[in-house]
């Protein structure tokens, strides 16, 4: 990009000045004007077509949970508005088994997890419910990783890193596979919950493993947080009600490099790397306090006050970290807006909204289940129940209070994405919903698969991948 970005400077800065223009009568001067003008338009068509390439290149992978920066933001006009069973699918690929973890992209190779049981498995209830709660199974299961050419949908190669009966329960609504993989430029980290995380290169070889001991969890509803990477490391956060801890491996040989013990219970929350002009951070949501730790796992900062079960991942803009969580059964669920360079206990105060450390913090307004997202200058909320809030994500306004998106869809779990200047939320009905941005809520249109959905997409080099309850479906322009 560095050429690339030389090459946009040398056309951005190439226009001939008047100082340069040489004495002509005023034919020869009508035509000269009439000439730069042409040029002019030439090259500056020529620098729209170049910062489009540019952008466009940038757009390739998408190798981790909700993508780059894990903001579930990616212009791109090739990415469709529009479709159906049918209309603008590239392809359909059966994926066997049940496993929840989102597709991530990278090279042109589309990954994704699930976990293949002997024999049948219950069927997941939409919505929102109490007993779902279910024992640890007596059957087989294989742990696998796919990987799915991007362009047409044929599954290059699947790995089995995993095969016994699992020892521990999960939540009707989860599965054995619910971590999302992430990838680099030569490898794929795809971790199994208390099965163990693997290391995958390019062709489908195991590199190495780190296995986990079973834990319990709490209500036996299993694990998801799932692995992040940043410069030669994978760290991710094991929080159950056994003892919890937050693990950093060096991603080559997976070794351990150190392992910090946490006083949390189980949470289902993927830790963020925050880097800031001031240094890199490991934000880990806790539902008895979010903490930051150093490279080193050197506790930084941390604050009381999440709900009573955290899920959402946390992520940055302007300069700011956004943390929420936001259980149904709690009162409290709330939004908070951390400023960089935060040290020590920086918990609010009871009845204060801000301080040194906090830009701003609402008690009332997070999801449980769906990541928040920022798009422009507004930070939208999507309710598992249906409804969107925005509020400004510079202040914390509401500009708009919670909004119906359809009275008949009452389930959503994938978190939203926005793309084009528009919002995309994707319900468990398989229903997704396009949303306009900006301050006025509306529903711009409705794209049906009409299976279960719960996975959060993945957008990539003008694909949009929807993974359903049996298949990765490839949304692309015909």
């Amino acid at each position: 990009m560095a050429g690339r970005g030389s090459e946009l400077a040398a056309y951005a800065t190439g226009f001939p000045g008047k100082a340069s223009l040489p004495n002509r009568d005023r034919k020869g001067a009508g035509n000269h004007k009439a000439s730069m003008r042409r040029d002019t338009i030439r090259i500056a068509m020529r620098f729209i077509l170049l910062l489009t390439i540019a952008s466009l290149s940038t757009a390739a992978d998408w190798p981790q949970f909700r993508g780059p920066g894990s903001t579930g933001v990616l212009d791109d006009p090739r990415i469709p508005e529009t479709w159906s069973q049918t209309e603008n699918i590239a392809w359909k690929t059966p994926v066997p088994g049940l496993g929840w973890s989102s597709p991530i992209v990278a090279h042109g190779r589309i990954y994704v997890t699930s976990m293949i049981s002997s024999k049948d498995v219950e069927a997941p209830k939409k919505g929102l419910y109490f007993g779902g709660e279910r024992p640890a199974p007596k059957d087989e299961h294989r742990a696998m990783v796919y990987s799915v050419d991007l362009k047409t949908g044929k599954i290059v190669w699947e790995k089995e890193v995993w095969r016994g009966i699992p020892s521990f329960s999960r939540h009707l609504k989860n599965s054995f596979a619910s971590e999302t993989p992430v990838a680099d430029d030569e490898r794929i980290y795809a971790h199994f919950g208390q099965f163990g995380l693997f290391c995958l290169d390019k062709a489908g070889k195991i590199l190495w493993s780190h296995k986990l001991d079973p834990v319990s969890t709490r209500y036996g509803w299993g694990t998801a947080s799932s692995p992040v990477l940043h410069e030669g490391r994978v760290y991710f956060v094991n929080d159950n009600d056994t003892k919890s801890y937050l693990t950093a491996l060096d991603k080559k040989t997976g070794a351990l490099i150190w392992k910090v013990e946490r006083d949390e219970k189980t949470n289902w929350a993927t830790p963020y790397v925050w880097k800031h002009d001031k240094l890199v951070e490991i934000i880990t949501p806790g539902t008895g306090k979010t903490r930051s730790y150093d490279l080193d796992g050197k506790l930084l900062w941390e604050f009381g006050g999440m709900s009573s079960i955290t899920i959402p991942t946390p992520f940055s803009k302007f300069g700011l970290l956004y943390v929420t969580s936001g259980y149904v059964g709690d009162q409290n669920r709330p939004v908070y807006v951390i400023k960089p360079g935060a040290k020590g206990d920086i918990t609010l105060p009871k009845g204060e909204t801000k301080s040194d450390a906090v830009e701003w913090y609402l008690p009332q307004a997070g999801p449980y289940n769906p990541s928040p997202i920022i798009y422009g200058d507004l930070y939208y909320t999507l309710l598992d129940r249906g409804f969107l809030t925005a509020h400004d994500a510079h202040t914390g306004k509401e500009i708009y209070s919670k909004q119906r998106i359809d009275p008949s869809t009452t389930a959503f779990t994938a978190s939203p994405w926005a793309a084009n200047g528009k919002l995309f939320a994707l319900s468990e009905d398989g229903d997704t919903y396009v949303l306009q941005t900006g301050p006025e809520f509306k529903v711009l249109g409705k794209n049906s698969l009409d299976e279960l959905c719960m996975s959060t997409p993945a957008i990539a080099d003008g694909n949009l991948i929807i993974r359903t309850a049996t298949k990765l479906v490839c949304v692309r322009k015909k």
